[in-house]
């Protein structure tokens, strides 16, 4: 065992996670296993949203429930235990891949990228075909993706002379 500081660790001792710089192929090719993983994320905020009231109103009573309906609320729970973990899952799934949920309800993802040496990203939304938007890690709309990116084969090397939005 060494004495020598491992370099790979922050200061809290978890290893830095490398930041991710996706090309506009690879994003592409990523998309139907992203699009899979997004419906997950959309299913368990669903059946969540859909489960919370009844826990809630359920809870409320809890002192007046009959058996049949204290047991309904020992399931909600559990339902709702199911669902944040599958919806942790997916979250998590999409993370490792280096993709960012913007928007787990609209199921809106971010495949981080950079453009002319700024810090950019494809945008996806559910519903969409194909990945066809990006936009500026500070700017909130979605340009879409100029047709010379696809021939260059790498983003950083096209300059966008788009109108500003």
């Amino acid at each position: 065992m060494s004495n020598t500081p491992n370099r790979a660790s922050n200061s809290a001792g978890k290893p830095r996670k490398k930041e991710v710089t996706l090309d506009l192929t690879t994003a592409r090719q990523m998309l139907p296993l992203v699009r899979s993983i997004v419906t997950d994320v959309q299913n368990a905020r669903r059946a969540i949203n859909r489960l919370v009231p009844e826990q809630e109103r359920l809870d409320r009573q809890r002192r007046d429930l009959v058996w049949q309906e204290r047991q309904r609320r020992y399931q909600v729970i559990d339902e709702i235990a199911a669902a944040e973990k599958a919806w942790n899952i997916a979250v998590t799934e999409l993370n490792s891949l280096g993709v960012a949920l913007v928007d787990d309800e609209a199921g809106e993802v971010d495949f981080p990228t950079k453009v002319n040496g700024r810090t950019a990203a494809f945008s996806w939304l559910v519903g969409e075909e194909a990945l066809r938007h990006w936009h500026y890690s500070d700017e909130e709309s979605r340009r879409p993706i100029p047709a010379d990116w696809d021939k260059a084969g790498s983003v950083t090397a096209t300059r966008y002379r788009g109108s500003q939005p």
